[in-house]
């Protein structure tokens, strides 16, 4: 038997080419990592991470001091939407004290008027933050959408279709280097 004949029986019978191939990728593998792989488990540690997280927070528990100190929490937004009805009814009652009161808040300097904007800015975005992250329950999963169109045509440059795989990317700017 030829040279020849030894080496297509090695490649055509019983999957030969496809052990090449992955005797090829594991001994690339040796010298270069798996860009693939590294994001993979790269995604997985930061979803075990965000799940013990999620654990660790999942049961709160509440007692007498946390639904009071939430009750307290509720008041701001209706007291700020009575007052302000209120002031013009105290405008109109009472013209001279309104008068007085506004010009001491006017005497109020503009770095104190920013500060009560941040604090109350943060109070309540911080508060409507912490209930939509709890209300909010774990996404169920989609399925993938079934394709519709065949195949899309070849293109003269199929380096344009390696760049969205990083390990297809840096093999092809490997391969240009050296030459």
């Amino acid at each position: 038997m030829g040279l020849i004949a030894v080496l297509a029986r090695a490649l055509f019978v019983r999957g030969g080419a496809a052990e090449i191939g992955r005797v090829g990728t594991g001994l690339a593998e040796v010298f270069r990592p798996n860009a693939t792989r590294q994001m993979e488990l790269s995604h997985d540690a930061f979803t075990a991470t965000q799940a013990a997280y999620a654990a660790e927070y999942r049961l709160a528990r509440r007692g007498w001091f946390d639904t009071f100190v939430n009750g307290l929490n509720r008041l701001p937004r209706p007291f700020l939407a009575l007052a302000t009805p209120a002031l013009f009814a105290y405008a109109m009652w009472d013209p001279a004290g309104f008068t007085v009161r506004m010009q001491g808040l006017s005497a109020v300097p503009e770095p104190l008027w920013w500060l009560l904007g941040a604090v109350v800015a943060f109070y309540f975005g911080a508060r409507e933050t912490h209930y939509m992250r709890a209300g909010r329950g774990p996404v169920p999963p989609v399925a993938a959408p079934e394709p519709t169109a065949g195949p899309l045509p070849a293109t003269d440059q199929p380096e344009d279709e390696m760049r969205g795989n990083p390990a297809l990317a840096d093999w092809l700017d490997e391969g240009r280097a050296g030459r």
